[in-house]
């Protein structure tokens, strides 16, 4: 990324209540949004009229692409779609419960800094990290000076925008559950990443 004269502000928010078409078990499937998840990103876009929201990007996941769609027709931009911003796949478990304990034990690790460990058939920890924040680099690299909205996903941001900088942030990564629509505000320029505010919480029922 060519450095930033000034910062760019990313409002990365997780998308909207969503279906799926298999609820019960681990899936990559993209969803949709609920008529709940729906108003979810009204009331957030209406929030943001003010911030001067000069475009909205998001995962390529079906889910996080309504969200955006339908908050860049309130704020009246477009709305275009960044791989690397989706959640982590769950490769070879999907099929299983929501808490198997093979994607929990890897996903732990994670987080105590075993980026190494890997979900089978799908990423290394490592790898989510390093292709997010290339992702969030990029939105960066094109909005210098701008504030932008990002729809992405409540795993991946948890794990990612604690330690996006290479040092984990203790108070971010305790609060790892984030609701929907909710909404961390994140500066990026040319010495790196900020987190300015985290929308997470300890209590797991908000998700």
């Amino acid at each position: 990324m060519s450095d930033l004269h000034c910062p760019a502000t990313l409002l990365v928010a997780r998308h909207g209540d969503a279906e799926y078409g298999h609820p019960s078990v681990l899936s990559d499937e993209g969803g949709w949004l609920t008529g709940r998840g729906r108003e979810q990103v009204r009331t957030l876009a209406e929030s943001l009229r003010g911030r001067n929201v000069a475009r909205v990007h998001t995962s390529p996941l079906q889910r996080a692409v309504e969200s955006g769609a339908l908050a860049a027709e309130v704020l009246g931009v477009d709305s275009v779609v960044v791989h690397g911003l989706e959640e982590f796949s769950v490769g070879a478990l999907a099929g299983r419960p929501h808490d198997d304990p093979e994607l929990m034990s890897v996903f732990k690790a994670w987080m105590h800094g075993d980026l190494g460990r890997c979900i089978p058939g799908g990423e290394t920890g490592a790898e989510v990290l390093a292709r997010y924040r290339e992702a969030l680099l990029s939105v960066a690299d094109q909005h210098r000076g701008e504030t932008v909205l990002v729809f992405s996903h409540g795993g991946v941001m948890s794990f990612v925008l604690p330690r996006i900088d290479g040092a984990v942030r203790a108070d971010l990564a305790a609060a790892a559950f984030l609701p929907n629509c909710g909404v961390a505000e994140v500066a990026v320029d040319g010495d790196g990443f900020a987190v300015r505010c985290w929308p997470g919480s300890v209590d797991r029922s908000v998700v």
